[in-house]
């Protein structure tokens, strides 16, 4: 007779610049039935593991207005709950570029939290520098300068669902070089050699997602040798990456204006990937620009 596995309990602890969605991701993590707590003293946090249910998962909100609050000691903290028994500590960090930071509080008129009486722009920049050790420590970063409130739930429900035990997602996503590489990806593709349905008039409207776009960028010749090479670079990754322990990979198809070519290949590739058993979530960035700008204009 086999004995099952004890299940971890999973602890999240939530960083990121003021305006990135820190709350809003809490927020998610409560509705998943985590127990949530937010800006609690850092030297009482300890204490905390020992009365908070112990079969519950729970979500801790960090950022620098926490009393005590230093780098250090929540690097300290990951190191002391890695060796406690029974749990499985991961640090959630929400990104955001300081343009968009800006424009966030400057739509609120909120004050920063790190620069009441002066500009928004030095206290951006005063806790970016205060919160740096936390984000090259991140088990997960997520780059929050695009994303809706509805796609920022999707990828903290993604990583984060309830279960408790550890496991690798992977997301798959395209994007328009034009517009700038993706934050936080660990692979990008640039599909750019292939052909490209934008110079033909009857395919310029649509996306990578419809069949007559997928079946002209298809026609390529190299199409089919990249498709398989990358695929098969993938799997051949992949596993190694779940061995290391991490928690998720992202991969990105990049093309000149991430409504053709790389939406093909995202979407073959994230096809490919959940047929071979992976958990794969998949984002066209420029396509979730495209759609929320015609929102706005209806």
């Amino acid at each position: 007779m086999s004995i099952a596995e004890p299940t971890l309990r999973r602890i999240v602890l939530v960083t990121g610049p003021s305006g990135a969605g820190r709350s809003s991701a809490l927020n998610v993590l409560e509705d998943a039935d985590y127990e949530v707590i937010d800006n609690l003293p850092l030297r009482l946090l300890p204490g905390l593991f020992d009365e908070a249910e112990q079969n519950r998962s729970l979500a801790l909100g960090i950022d620098p207005r926490n009393r005590g609050y230093s780098s250090n000691a929540v690097v300290d903290l990951l190191g002391w709950l890695a060796v406690r028994p029974g749990v499985a500590a991961e640090l959630l960090y929400l990104d955001c570029s300081t343009d968009v930071l800006l424009r966030r509080f400057s739509e609120t008129r909120r004050r920063h939290p790190m620069a009441p009486e002066g500009r928004p722009g030095a206290g951006i920049e005063l806790e970016q520098e205060m919160l740096a050790p936390l984000r090259a420590r991140a088990d997960v970063l997520i780059d929050t300068s695009d994303l809706n409130i509805h796609e920022l739930r999707a990828e903290v429900e993604h990583w984060f669902a309830p279960g408790g035990s550890r496991h690798m997602a992977v997301s798959v996503q395209s994007f328009s070089y034009k517009r700038g590489l993706p934050r936080a990806v660990d692979m990008i593709y640039d599909c750019r050699f292939l052909k490209n349905p934008y110079w033909e008039p009857h395919l310029r409207a649509l996306n990578g997602m419809d069949a007559a776009v997928a079946a002209h960028v298809a026609s390529d010749p190299r199409y089919g040798e990249f498709e398989q090479k990358v695929l098969d670079l993938s799997l051949l990754i992949l596993p190694a990456c779940r061995e290391e322990g991490k928690s998720h990979v992202s991969i990105a198809f990049g093309c000149t204006g991430g409504q053709h070519r790389s939406v093909t290949l995202a979407e073959s590739h994230a096809l490919h990937l959940a047929q071979e058993g992976w958990e794969v979530s998949i984002r066209h960035r420029e396509l979730g620009a495209r759609q929320r700008k015609g929102a706005e204009q209806t």
